[in-house]
């Protein structure tokens, strides 16, 4: 008590007011089929915002444990012409080559890559912190109008493929979120009964 008696704890904040928008956002948030996202997509500014306001996530020791690459329509294209190349190397059934085009229809995408390495704090938290940029950038590109899919695929996890991206040995996906604007309204899907999983404690 005599130690928190030097600590001015200043006026009590008031209390914090409720966001209408945003809550009405988070209620119909749902992923968008990256094969139906067509133009407008978002503007330099706006990707930079979107951008800025993704890594303002959770990062436990300021590590910056992700990058982020924006790949154009054109890369996007020569890459997938050489992954479907690959695919027919790999002998990979032919849902391989299908996928590709969850790749190269949308009119922006954003490559999260997971940089998560041995630190001061533990690795897991660093890819969780990936994750939740991800989800982050998903979240400001709904709030400027837009609809996003954050996907994978299999040449998320193969380091062949990866490495035509860019990352490295030491780097993995965390995802690709295309965005642009839906070409047909978003159909709602069940979700989860909250009281099955979840558990209170006194």
């Amino acid at each position: 008590m005599t130690e928190l008696a030097h600590f001015d704890l200043g006026t009590p904040l008031p209390a914090p007011e409720p966001s209408p928008e945003m809550l009405a956002r988070l209620a119909v948030r749902r992923s968008a089929p990256s094969q139906g996202l067509a133009g407008p997509g978002p503007s330099e500014a706006q990707l930079d915002l979107i951008l800025r306001l993704g890594a303002r996530s959770p990062d436990h020791g300021k590590l910056t444990p992700w990058r982020f690459v924006v790949l154009g329509r054109q890369t996007r294209l020569e890459i997938a012409e050489r992954l479907a190349a690959m695919a027919v190397v790999k002998e990979l059934p032919a849902k391989a080559t299908a996928v590709l085009a969850k790749l190269t229809t949308a009119p922006v995408t954003v490559l999260v890559v997971s940089t998560a390495r041995p630190a001061s704090k533990p690795e897991w938290e660093q890819v969780l912190s990936a994750g939740a940029v991800c989800m982050n950038i998903e979240h400001a590109a709904a709030a400027l109008g837009f609809a996003s899919s954050w996907i994978t695929d299999w040449y998320s996890y193969d380091s062949e493929a990866a490495a035509l991206f860019g990352v490295t040995a030491n780097e993995k996906v965390a995802g690709f979120i295309h965005i642009g604007t839906p070409v047909e309204p978003l159909l709602e899907r069940e979700r989860p009964d909250i009281s099955a999983i979840t558990t209170r404690l006194p």
